[in-house]
């Protein structure tokens, strides 16, 4: 029998380290967290100084009894699960629920699973640090306060099934004012001129060599006369400079830039790089991938070293330590890096090979000589006017760490490759043009944030941890807060004219602007969420507020603050706002919008967030005739929709023909468009529009209703009408005076008379009273959601 269990919270990181402990270890995986705050309750006791309800899940509880069965035969019990906060918790509810001796617990912390760090853990074990394990209760617990006392708001002031948290709202409060500063966004016209001149090369033949003016005209009149300028000018290289310039190689990874960095490169949503990165450093292949540390250590730089001397040569060597800028970040773990510097390559999926790639390059680049450039700029005054041409060339005379890795820019950010040779150039030199080109270009909106270019901005406001990114950006899509998706672009037209031959031409031509893709979008449910929380709850969703308790979960961390404390003074001025905010009644439903009124019954026209979505409104609630409804179509937004295309949407009900002699109908009501047909209503499918339906695929809808409805009623008896055998979303069940009875496995619905289904009801009917009328036990909790 093992002396030793070792319990980590993966089973691969189990498999992992088995292989490294000899015959007296056992390693077992608790598959994450074994305890938590009950899911469907508040679960936590204010009035006892927030003390947390915790529960073993109910899929947890065969695994916990084996873990304790386990435990009690080892002689010692390892706890290794990660070393950061999370990791720290999961050890101390383990300690806690399986019981476990502090004479005979021990706890081990590594962050990269290769034999050597296992052992070297093991030789130096320590307590469960009990900052860590408070500062990961109190995040837990306040996002839990924030999430269960302000998802009622927003259920009775928005729309029901809405949810709130601490990180997402915020993040999706930056998607919002993104979008709202690129409608507002006003674009500005100017001139680029760009000229091309003939050159003689090295060898006397002519080869063009492009020039650009070094600043931007503003208007098509300046641009004109600067051609008409230049078609009687002299060209002359006035200046040539050269100056080299060096280019270093950027830190090793954290979670953020790895994120970035894959996202560009790679195509990797930020969820998918996590999850590849975790099945690496489970199977040993890279540090722990959870940090905001740009460190290396000194064994991984000398790997590093004698890597790129043994690849490259000795001259490509130049070791680099490295330190981390971004607010509130944690020095304790290192950069993101492989176990093993000499291995460029390893086996696995493809996902995993293109990731591991991408981590190998960066953490050898980063011990890399830096890059030799030389830059030579020409100046090519023009005779009769002030104005210059600039034309620059830029050649790698050693390219040091950019042999093996160059670093990637957001998509909409141009980046130009200006590594090109000019051909050979002298001061005082005349040139003669080919072509002298001005052409209309405009100012271009802030971009969309990518999942990429969100990470970055919440980390650059200290929002959220390593940990937080990829769930945070995963849960405001799952919330329909946010939705990913591509931007069309909008056609437009520009100006272009040309000099050629002494003749200038002038030009109309159009291009495709505005295209985007992949970008994160807010939906009207996420703006009205957002403006919602924004004016009732203005702290919470407040930037600084938000980085500020990152900052608090710190100190908790480092033991210099009580996190009770903190949950105090938080809870005694946002407690208060909920109930305030609650009980306020408002004249209008949040969000909604006034467009103007119907030009036929002169009745208002509004546009809101209904229960099932954004909707427009003819009429009100107190008008003797019930309001009109219609769903807005995709693409339009309660933002910016206007009158007019607001009323073109109640262009409904429309006749799509008859049927057996009656006429079938589609219209739309304030729960989506439907199909009507002979008394009865079907909803047509998300995706589906109404103004484009057609008979033949409306009695198809009507079709399919009517089979679905014909397999969920399979028995009735006439002489007990109120009761019927039904087949519901978990299986058959008898519907009876309205309370409904599960139908054990083993008895076959249709074989049952009605003798039968009374016993049913009868048994199942004794057995709930008998349930209800035993005592229950349990902690008092503040209140339930």
């Amino acid at each position: 029998m093992p002396k030793n269990l070792v319990i980590v919270e993966s089973p691969a990181k189990a498999k992992t380290i088995e292989k490294f402990l000899g015959k007296d270890f056992k390693v077992l995986s608790s598959y994450g967290h074994i305890r938590d705050l009950k899911k469907k309750e508040f679960s936590i006791d204010v009035e006892k100084n927030f003390e947390p309800d915790y529960e073993i899940p109910e899929d947890k509880k065969a695994l916990v009894k084996t873990l304790k069965a386990e435990a009690k035969d080892a002689d010692t019990v390892w706890l290794a699960s990660d070393e950061d906060r999370e990791g720290e918790a999961i050890a101390w509810h383990l300690y806690e629920v399986l019981k476990l001796e502090p004479e005979h617990t021990k706890r081990i912390v590594f962050h990269e699973i290769t034999k050597t760090a296992i052992l070297k853990a093991i030789e130096q074990p320590r307590n469960i640090d009990i900052n860590l394990v408070n500062a990961q209760q109190a995040r837990r617990i306040l996002d839990r306060i924030v999430g269960f006392e302000l998802s009622p708001v927003l259920w009775k002031k928005v729309k029901p099934a809405l949810s709130a948290g601490r990180v997402q709202s915020v993040a999706v409060r930056l998607i919002v004012e993104r979008e709202r500063e690129i409608h507002a966004f006003q674009s500005e016209a100017s001139y680029k001129v760009t000229a091309v001149f003939l050159v003689p090369d090295t060898d006397g033949k002519l080869v063009e060599m492009k020039a650009e003016l070094a600043h931007r005209l503003k208007t098509k009149a300046e641009a004109q006369k600067l051609l008409e300028s230049c078609q009687s000018a002299i060209f002359t290289i006035e200046d040539i400079t050269t100056r080299p310039v060096k280019k270093s190689p950027a830190a090793p990874f954290t979670t953020s830039t790895l994120q970035q960095e894959a996202a560009r490169k790679l195509g990797f949503t930020v969820a998918q790089t996590m999850m590849v990165a975790q099945r690496l450093y489970e199977s040993g292949r890279i540090t722990y991938m959870r940090t905001d540390s740009v460190n290396l250590s000194e064994l991984a730089i000398n790997g590093s070293k004698e890597a790129i001397a043994n690849m490259m040569g000795d001259k490509y060597v130049h070791p680099r330590h490295f330190s981390t800028k971004t607010k509130g970040a944690q020095e304790a773990h290192e950069a993101i890096r492989p176990t093993y510097m000499e291995n460029a390559q390893i086996e696995g999926s493809a996902q995993e090979k293109k990731l591991y790639d991408l981590i190998w390059k960066r953490t050898i680049a980063s011990q890399m000589a830096d890059a030799e450039l030389e830059k030579t700029t020409a100046t090519i005054s023009i005779s009769n006017t002030s104005e210059a041409f600039s034309a620059t060339g830029e050649v790698v005379k050693f390219d040091g760490f950019l042999r093996v890795y160059r670093e990637s820019y957001d998509d909409d950010v141009e980046q130009e490759d200006e590594t090109h040779l000019l051909p050979p150039l002298k001061k005082g030199q005349k040139l003669e043009y080919q072509n002298i080109t001005a052409t209309e270009r405009f100012t271009q909106h802030p971009p969309r944030y990518t999942e990429a270019s969100l990470v970055r901005k919440l980390e650059e406001l200290g929002i959220g941890r390593p940990s937080t990114y990829a769930p945070t950006i995963s849960t405001v899509q799952q919330r329909e807060y946010v939705e990913k998706g591509d931007k069309t672009g909008e056609e437009r037209s520009y100006n272009v004219i040309t000099l050629k031959k002494d003749k200038i031409t002038d030009a109309t031509r159009t291009e495709i602007t505005g295209a985007e893709k992949a970008k994160l979008l807010p939906t009207d449910t996420g703006t009205v969420v957002t403006d919602f929380l924004t004016q009732y709850f203005p702290s919470i969703m407040d930037y600084n507020f938000t980085a500020s308790v990152e900052k608090q979960f710190d100190e908790i961390a480092e033991g210099d603050t009580k996190w009770t404390t903190i949950m105090k003074t938080f809870y005694k001025t946002f407690h208060p706002s909920v109930e305030s905010t609650l009980a306020a009644k408002n004249a209008h439903k949040t969000g909604e919008r006034i467009l103007g009124d119907d030009p036929v019954s002169g009745k208002p026209v509004s546009v809101k967030i209904g229960r099932f979505g954004p909707v427009v409104q003819i009429g009100s609630a107190e008008d003797e005739e019930k309001p009109r409804f219609s769903p807005l179509k995709k693409g339009q937004s309660i933002e910016t929709i206007t009158l007019e295309e607001a009323m073109e949407l109640f262009k409904l009900p429309r006749t799509l023909g008859e049927h057996e002699g009656k006429t079938v109908t589609v219209n739309a009501g304030r729960f989506g468009p439907y199909i009507y047909y002979s008394g009865t209503y079907t909803s047509l499918p998300k995706g589906v529009d109404p103004m484009e339906i057609e008979l033949e695929e409306a009695l198809e809808l009507i079709k399919e209703k009517a089979e679905a409805e014909a397999k969920k009623h399979l028995k009735k008896f006439d002489e007990e009408p109120e009761l019927e055998i039904m087949n519901g979303r978990y299986g058959p069940y008898i519907a009876y005076k309205g309370s409904n009875y599960k139908i054990p496995k083993d008895i076959v619905p249709e074989d049952l008379n009605l003798d039968a289904c009374m016993e049913i009801i009868k048994l199942q009917s004794e057995k709930a009273a008998s349930a209800s009328a035993k005592p229950k036990r349990g902690k008092y909790t503040k209140k339930k959601a």
